[in-house]
C-alpha cells in the first residue's frame, strides 16, 4: 500500500515507542500527528521528525481528558478531514512499588486497579469511539492497539511460558481487557476497510521496560508500524509480535 499522505496519530509519541512509532511511520511518507500532554513538548518533537525530513505535527493529547480528546476530533476534522491511522500507544505500568516489586493480586491497591484500567482501557476505548467518524472517512483504516504479551492468559497460565509468575496484575488486566476491545471492534468493522489489532512491541529499553531490556525502541516499534501499515488482504481482529500471531 502506498502510505504517502495518509494521515496518522500516535499518541504517548514525545519519547519511547511512541516516537520511533512516529518515526517509522513517517519515513514511509505518512503525515504524522506527534500526540503529547504538553503542546510545546509535542512540538518540539514533531520538529525533530521535520529536521529528520518526515512531515510532522504536533498536537496535545492528555489521554485521560475528554475535552482534549473532543477538540483533537475537531481540529483534525478541520485541518486533515479524515484519520487514516490511530495508534493507541500511550499507556501507564502503576504496579510497581519499592524496589519495582509489583504487590501480589490479592494486596494490589483497588485504587491502581482504577488509574491503571482509567488509561489503559476506557481513556483508549474513548479516544477510539471519538475519532471513529474520521477513520472510517479513510479508504483503508488501521487501529492499532498497543498491548504486551503480558496480557495474555494463555500465557501467564503456562507454566512453560517466560511470562508464567511474573505478575503485574492491574496493568496485566488492563492490557487483557484492551485485548477483548481489539476484538469486538475488529469484529463490528469487518465488513469495512478498518483494520484492528493489538501489537506487543516485545521487551523494549524505555522508561517503562528497564534498562535490562532486549530490545531497542527501534525493534520495539516495528510490530505497530507493521500493524498500521497493513494491506488490504491483512488480518484483522489479531494478536501480533512482529508477524507472530500470539496466544489470547
Amino acid at each position: 500500500m502506498d502510505e504517502t499522505g495518509r494521515i496518522a496519530l500516535v499518541t504517548g509519541a514525545v519519547r519511547g515507542i511512541g516516537l520511533e512509532t512516529a518515526r517509522q511511520l513517517g519515513r514511509q511518507g505518512m503525515h504524522v500527528l506527534v500526540a503529547g500532554r504538553r503542546h510545546d513538548q509535542a512540538e518540539h518533537v514533531a520538529q525533530r521528525l521535520r529536521d529528520e525530513g518526515v512531515s510532522a505535527e504536533g498536537v496535545v493529547l492528555d489521554i485521560g481528558n475528554t475535552a482534549q480528546q473532543i477538540a483533537l476530533r475537531d481540529w483534525i476534522a478541520g485541518t486533515h478531514g479524515r484519520l487514516d491511522v490511530l495508534v493507541n500507544n500511550a499507556g501507564v505500568l502503576l504496579d510497581r512499588g519499592p524496589g519495582g516489586v509489583a504487590p501480589p493480586p490479592s494486596a494490589t491497591p483497588i485504587q491502581i486497579l482504577r488509574d491503571t484500567f482509567e488509561i489503559n482501557l476506557f481513556a483508549t476505548v474513548q479516544l477510539t469511539q471519538i475519532l471513529l467518524p474520521l477513520i472510517l472517512k479513510s479508504k483503508a483504516g488501521r487501529i492499532v492497539n498497543l498491548s504486551s504479551i503480558l496480557g495474555s492468559l494463555g500465557e501467564h497460565s503456562n507454566p512453560a511460558s517466560s511470562i508464567y509468575g511474573k505478575l503485574t496484575f492491574a496493568y496485566d488486566a488492563s492490557k487483557t481487557a484492551l485485548n477483548a476491545f481489539t476484538v469486538h471492534l475488529a469484529h463490528e468493522l469487518k465488513d469495512t476497510g478498518i483494520k484492528v489489532n493489538s501489537a506487543h512491541p516485545g521487551w523494549v529499553r524505555t522508561e517503562m521496560g528497564g534498562e535490562a531490556a532486549p530490545l531497542d525502541v527501534a525493534a520495539g516499534a516495528l510490530t505497530s508500524v507493521r500493524l498500521a501499515t497493513l494491506p488490504d488482504d491483512g488480518p484483522t481482529g489479531g494478536f501480533f509480535h512482529m508477524d507472530r500471531t500470539l496466544p489470547w
